[in-house]
């Protein structure tokens, strides 16, 4: 422990009588001087003493703190099983023990079957916790409706028409439903070749519904550890229950619904816990109310039997690539906004690019003004879209593996 520095001393003034006057004064500036001195000297030990004694507090109620937790008694985590008259049914975490505890009729009020509850070594109710969300379940879930438009999708009328009656009647117009007798379709599975609008379209219907979109890639529900993929299914569900009317979009559902075999591997079993999880909420939720759920797959003869059954997905729309009348379509809607010049005629465009998805479309129109831009031009010409169709071209043939020829 540091000692307490020593007081200085108190500096004193003894005059001779018999001093000059010229004598006096200077005794008594060097009198004055030394007392400043010391006052500065004082000043800084106050000064040191308050930041010591702030310091001393601040371990005081740490200490205190510490000593309030060591006479606490442990929480438990727990489920609140069954509200009965006479108390609360809880099973604690671990062990799955079962006890009938008493609760303050506030909290009884705030709780419901299955919440989540601390409880002391007594079994005896002390808090309602949140409830459990898989944190991978929040960040995908899209706060804002999307910003895509039925306007925004071209050549695929018919497709736009079946998901629409599909997802969106059953949430605008439930009356309806109600009132003919039937229930609405369960889910809708989208399948075609990459970049014909699946996605699209699934987050037009969300914001022409006002729906929180949560969108998810099959492939994040294969997880290292057993039960993970099966408990972020179950967090979905409940986060769209809580968020609805809200959209599921299971992107790569072939990831996780592929078809079955004898594996015996850790991994495949572990694939195929999930999609017995998956199965299981879509079977839970006939009564959805405001929640509806889409899923896309570019590999359809991958999934297997057991999602295709009716019931949960009753619709199977294909989303081919356009034909001439979409292309031009897409083509109209990548270009709205863009200086065309009168030379170019999107028709002709449109019969030739045979075979380029929608995805592909966008980017040639995008390519298009970068060629006219890196020409110093504001406007697009022919010339430019020719030139973009031989990189969009060249850039397919290199993803699909083309051999590269060096000399």
């Amino acid at each position: 422990m540091s000692r307490s520095p020593s007081l200085p001393d108190r500096p004193t003034l003894d005059l001779d009588p018999e001093m000059s006057p010229s004598e006096r004064l200077a005794a008594l500036e060097e009198h004055y001087a030394e007392v400043i001195r010391v006052n500065r000297e004082l000043k800084q030990q106050v000064s040191a003493a308050k930041q010591r004694q702030e310091e001393l507090t601040e371990q005081v109620d740490q200490l205190e703190r510490q000593n309030d937790t060591l006479k606490t008694s442990s929480l438990y985590i727990a489920t609140a099983e069954e509200l009965l008259d006479d108390g609360v049914i809880v099973k604690q975490h671990g062990n799955n023990q079962e006890v009938l505890t008493e609760v303050s009729p506030q909290l009884r009020s705030e709780m419901e079957a299955g919440d989540r509850v601390a409880i002391n070594d007594s079994f005896t109710v002390k808090t309602r916790l949140d409830s459990e969300k898989d944190a991978r379940a929040q960040a995908m879930e899209v706060d804002a409706s999307p910003e895509v438009v039925y306007d925004d999708i071209g050549g695929l009328e018919e497709q736009t028409r079946e998901v629409r009656e599909a997802v969106e009647e059953p949430l605008l117009n439930a009356e309806q439903f109600r009132e003919v007798g039937i229930d609405p379709p369960s889910g809708v599975l989208l399948h075609g070749p990459p970049g014909t609008g699946k996605t699209m379209l699934a987050k037009a219907v969300a914001n022409e519904t006002d729906a929180t979109f949560i969108k998810m890639a099959g492939s994040e529900l294969v997880q290292k550890f057993i039960g993970e993929g099966a408990k972020l299914v179950r967090d979905l569900f409940e986060l769209a229950a809580e968020r609805e009317p809200a959209i599921i979009f299971i992107d790569e559902i072939d990831a996780i619904a592929a078809k079955r075999t004898e594996s015996k591997t850790s991994g495949d079993a572990e694939v195929q816990r999930t999609m017995m999880q998956l199965l299981s909420e879509m079977d839970g939720f006939e009564d959805r109310g405001e929640i509806r759920i889409i899923a896309a797959t570019n590999r359809f003869d991958m999934l297997d039997r057991a999602i295709l059954r009716p019931g949960r997905f009753d619709r199977l729309i294909e989303v081919p690539e356009p034909g001439p009348e979409g292309r031009e379509q897409i083509l109209e809607i990548h270009t709205r906004e863009m200086n065309l010049a009168e030379s170019v005629d999107l028709d002709d465009w449109a019969g030739e690019t045979a075979g380029f998805t929608g995805a592909e479309l966008a980017s040639l129109t995008t390519e298009a003004g970068m060629f006219a831009i890196r020409d110093g031009r504001t406007a697009v010409r022919s010339e430019d879209f020719e030139d973009a169709i031989e990189k969009v071209e060249a850039e397919d043939e290199d993803s699909v593996g083309t051999p590269v020829a060096f000399n």
